[in-house]
């Protein structure tokens, strides 16, 4: 069980899919309904227990600061990374690994939005270097990410870049949230790079596991995802 553990949102993109609603907003800050989307993902953390959160930022930055705040308001205790320019997945979290600490974490992108029970993540048995949540592909990902293998270890199924030899293979598609151990950025150095770059370098020595969510989630990369999003709640 990995108790009392760390978050990090990943909120430093450019959003540019999203113009000309990001043209003046932070995506993390585009509003669901009544709230900004970064609040649902805090408030699902929050509520899973995990109050000790990072959010790194870049582009207007200082807009998800100002709304954000300590996290106090939300029952939280948030501390920013701040990113002169972007540093992309990999480059970011590795920024943030001094607020990070020593002890695996929890990675959620911020341009997501999911019923995802997060304390689950806090429950496992994580020996790996990395636990990632994936989805069945959407309609904009057909072809998905990495393969999920019917061979298991430690408890989890081992994901994978290629085929596996093993029957019961699927391929699917990241979902955005994933336990990290620390010691995957143990030969990185302070540079700009995606987290899937690094996964796949270790997916090869059977280090990385996941599992298969198949609960609600979306991935808010456009305006026309983010308004089937907001009708989707509004009909509830």
């Amino acid at each position: 069980m990995l108790a009392a553990m760390k978050a990090m949102i990943l909120a430093a993109g450019r959003g540019k899919r999203m113009m000309p609603l990001t043209q003046n907003t932070p995506k993390p800050l585009l509003k669901v309904t009544s709230k900004p989307l970064i609040q649902y993902t805090i408030e699902a953390l929050v509520a899973a227990g995990i109050t000790e959160l990072v959010i790194n930022h870049a582009y207007l930055g200082e807009q998800i600061e100002n709304c954000v705040g300590d996290g106090e308001w939300l029952g939280a205790k948030v501390e920013y990374s701040r990113e002169a320019d972007a540093l992309n997945t990999g480059g970011g979290i590795y920024n943030a690994l001094p607020l990070l600490g020593g002890d695996p974490f929890i990675i959620v992108n911020s341009d997501i939005w999911t019923d995802y029970p997060f304390k689950q993540l806090t429950e496992i048995e994580f020996k790996g270097l990395a636990h990632l949540v994936m989805v069945s592909n959407p309609a904009q990902h057909p072809e998905g990410d990495y393969f999920l293998d019917a061979q298991t270890t430690n408890h989890h199924q081992i994901i994978s870049l290629d085929r596996p030899t093993h029957g019961g293979a699927q391929r699917l598609t990241y979902s955005g949230i994933s336990i990290l151990d620390p010691r995957l950025f143990k030969h990185c150095r302070s540079s700009t790079f995606p987290l899937p770059e690094l996964l796949v370098q270790y997916m090869k020595t059977e280090q990385i596991t996941g599992e298969h969510y198949t609960g609600q989630w979306s991935d808010i990369g456009t305006p026309e995802r983010l308004f089937d999003l907001q009708k989707s709640i509004t009909a509830r």
